[in-house]
């Protein structure tokens, strides 16, 4: 295992930790309760809860502008989808080592930076006449890599300002917000791309990452620089510690594997989405972005019941009810209709809303608990490899079967196998303890 180096010739490293820990402990509270007092947390929540307004917003808004303003097939819109988790699967796995030797808080905001850019890029490009197809799946691509590196450093980056105790509220406002900024995102999309335009509607994402970037560097928590020994093939050697990390460990191996098999069928019809609502359905670019948000509402809902869902029942058991029985209603989506058939889809999507996020919350506990700090980095991006890795094969199955055998039909097994996916849980050490095991209990 590459070792941890850092310079001290006169301890001053030692001197900064130590100042560091101090003041991270004033700045934290006693009581979970009390979270909301700490600072630097409070300004990552709020920098995070406004980069998912904005990417809410661009769900929507991005591929209305495909449908609407470049007339694109359903494959297209689909391989835009697709675009946006590539770099999961090309840059994934490096990411977790790269994330692990730079200060995590950098690539954050570096992150931002690039978004910002990109999304203001499309209007700029629109009105000179010069925007396409391609134009518009080169900028989801270079988005979705600098989502790549925020999102895995933010995750590996969490405990150091949140303590043991708290990660678990912690979770919980954070994927909570999340979902109330989608439910904003995805309502506030519509009515924006019917006043302004599809177009100029990316410019609101835009401002959303620079206020991101705004609170991350408002952040005053530094985290000590390590050098890392960075011997010939040292980068593949530390990616194949965090695949075998994941791949040895019975509940990582299981959490990931499910995680890889439900995403396909989530981006496959996720990618199908507008499409349907718009050509099948027959409703308006603000409609569709009105019934995702009232059905997008189950996210909050499942951020609010989590942690009394794993107080009566155990993380393990809660688990498999957020993750197998809940989103048992997701199959109401496909029967859609105009009118009182509307109903349907909210309460199919809300239901897959509600496992996804109280999911995300426990897994997301689970994993920052379980594995040492010095390679949760590289754990969390091997997970997200595989996670996220599947999410651009179903948007391109998606679109596919889409194109051969219509979007509805598609719909159909593409949100069938949301609930089944969960099965592969069944079929896991999750299945036999109430509770899932903590990092004393791991041996990591």
């Amino acid at each position: 295992m590459p070792v941890r180096e850092r310079d001290d010739p006169q301890g001053e490293v030692a001197h900064r930790t130590r100042k560091d820990a101090r003041r991270r402990i004033t700045n934290r509270p006693a009581t979970g309760g009390l979270l909301r007092r700490n600072r630097d947390f409070k300004k990552l929540w709020y920098g995070e809860s406004a980069g998912k307004f904005g990417a809410a917003v661009t769900s929507v808004v991005l591929p209305l502008v495909a449908v609407s303003v470049l007339h694109a097939t359903t494959f297209e819109v689909s391989l835009l989808n697709a675009a946006t988790w590539v770099p999961w699967l090309l840059i994934g796995l490096p990411a977790g080592v790269w994330v692990d030797r730079w200060p995590r808080r950098t690539v954050m905001l570096v992150s931002d930076a690039v978004s910002c850019v990109l999304f203001v890029s499309v209007p700029l490009v629109y009105w000179s006449g010069a925007l396409d197809v391609t134009r518009l799946l080169l900028v989801a691509l270079l988005a979705g890599t600098a989502t790549v590196f925020f999102q895995t450093a933010y995750t590996a980056y969490l405990p150091s300002i949140v303590g043991p105790a708290d990660q678990a509220e912690g979770n919980a406002k954070l994927h909570g917000s999340a979902s109330a900024a989608q439910i904003a995102g995805t309502g506030s999309g519509g009515l924006i791309a019917q006043v302004v335009g599809s177009v100029n509607g990316m410019l609101t994402n835009a401002l959303t990452f620079l206020i991101s970037f705004a609170c991350v560097a408002r952040i005053r928590h530094r985290e000590p620089p390590p050098r890392v020994a960075r011997a010939r093939g040292a980068l593949f050697r530390e990616v194949g510690e965090g695949v075998r990390l994941v791949a040895r460990d019975p509940y990582l191996r299981s959490l990931t594997l499910f995680g890889a098999v439900s995403n396909l069928f989530l981006a496959g019809y996720q990618s199908l989405l507008v499409v349907f609502l718009v050509r099948d359905v027959g409703l308006t670019d603000s409609g569709v972005g009105v019934l995702v948000a009232i059905g997008g509402a189950g996210g909050v809902v499942g951020a609010l019941v989590v942690r009394r869902g794993v107080t009566r029942f155990g993380t393990a058991r809660a688990l498999l009810l957020f993750e197998l029985a809940v989103p048992a209603l997701a199959p109401l989506m496909a029967l859609t209709s105009r009118g009182a058939g509307l109903a349907l889809f909210v309460i199919g999507y809300a239901a897959v809303s509600v496992g996804v996020v109280a999911g995300n919350v426990i897994k997301a506990g689970f994993q920052q608990g379980y594995c040492r700090a010095d390679v949760l980095g590289r754990v969390a991006a091997c997970s997200s490899f595989l996670n996220f890795g599947t999410l651009p094969l179903g948007a391109l199955l998606a679109g596919a079967l889409g194109t051969w055998f219509g979007v509805r039909p598609t719909l159909w097994v593409m949100i069938a196998g949301i609930p089944l996916s969960a099965l592969i849980l069944l079929c896991s050490p999750v299945r036999t303890c109430r509770d899932l095991p903590t990092r004393a209990d791991a041996g990591h």
